[in-house]
């Protein structure tokens, strides 16, 4: 890979993430980080990760997803168990609430995906790495 689509790739990123989080957070009250980790936690065994293997699994580091966790527990997304083994442990466990709440954030995400890679295949600047990921077809004329 070059510099240049390196570049875009880039670009392109953060202009999804921007529209993403901003979505999410207007429709929903949750920001990307919380419906990412929402995302990995309905996924799991249980519907519990270890604080660590959500970091993991979200790109977050040790103290952020401690205070991501505090803000999900506190909207009544999640709760904190302890690890039965190793009482050490903590868990984060999604809740009935979170899952709703996720279940609704899901369908504006997918919709703020779309809208977002159509929107950087029109820009001349970024539609040969947003048609490159295939989730936007190549422009027809």
């Amino acid at each position: 890979m070059d510099a240049k689509l390196w570049e875009q790739v880039v670009v392109l990123h953060a202009r999804v993430e921007h529209d993403l989080g901003r979505t999410l957070q207007r429709r929903h009250g949750i920001g990307l980080s919380e419906y990412r980790a929402l995302s990995r936690l309905a996924v799991a065994p249980d519907g519990e990760l270890r604080m660590q293997e959500l970091a993991d699994s979200i790109g977050l580091n040790q103290s952020s997803v401690s205070r991501l966790a505090v803000r999900l527990e506190t909207d009544g997304l999640t709760r904190r168990d302890l690890c039965p083994k190793d009482r050490r442990g903590v868990y984060t466990v999604i809740t009935d609430d979170g899952r709703a709440r996720l279940t609704e954030a899901a369908r504006t995400y997918d919709q703020a995906l779309t809208t977002a890679l159509e929107k950087a295949a029109g820009d001349p600047q970024l539609a040969e790495v947003a048609t490159a990921l295939g989730a936007i077809p190549t422009p027809v004329g």
